[in-house]
């Protein structure tokens, strides 16, 4: 656990939100496949923390409509950007969850790769 001077730094340090507690961003006896994706997830996630908070869906929404609304591939790209951002979220938070959190994420994530699919193929 961090001392309370380093917990005063940690605070200060660097723009938007203070970190969340904890001493770590990985999962404790997680395999090798889930440690590096975890590593090279904590960059991006502490980018993300540090935004305002209305950004990163504020993103995901454009991304959404503009998928529905551009024709062909271009569509179909944008959601599949949205997906890709919803299938790491859910690979990170994935040991967290119950079988209750995680099944509206599998379905989300189903629904919004068959609408990219379907994008995709000019359907």
């Amino acid at each position: 656990m961090a001392s309370p001077e380093h917990e005063d730094e940690r605070r200060r340090v660097g723009r938007g939100r203070p970190l969340p507690l904890g001493d770590s961003l990985l999962t404790p006896g997680a395999g090798r496949l889930r440690r590096k994706v975890e590593q090279r997830s904590a960059v991006p996630l502490v980018w993300l923390h540090q935004r305002p908070r209305w950004i990163p869906p504020v993103v995901l929404g454009a991304l959404f409509i503009a998928g529905l609304v551009a024709p062909g591939p271009l569509g179909g790209l944008c959601l599949l950007l949205v997906a890709v951002f919803f299938l790491w979220l859910a690979y990170l938070t994935w040991p967290a969850l119950t079988r209750q959190q995680r099944v509206p994420r599998v379905l989300m994530m189903l629904v919004v790769l068959v609408l990219a699919t379907a994008r995709m193929l000019g359907l």
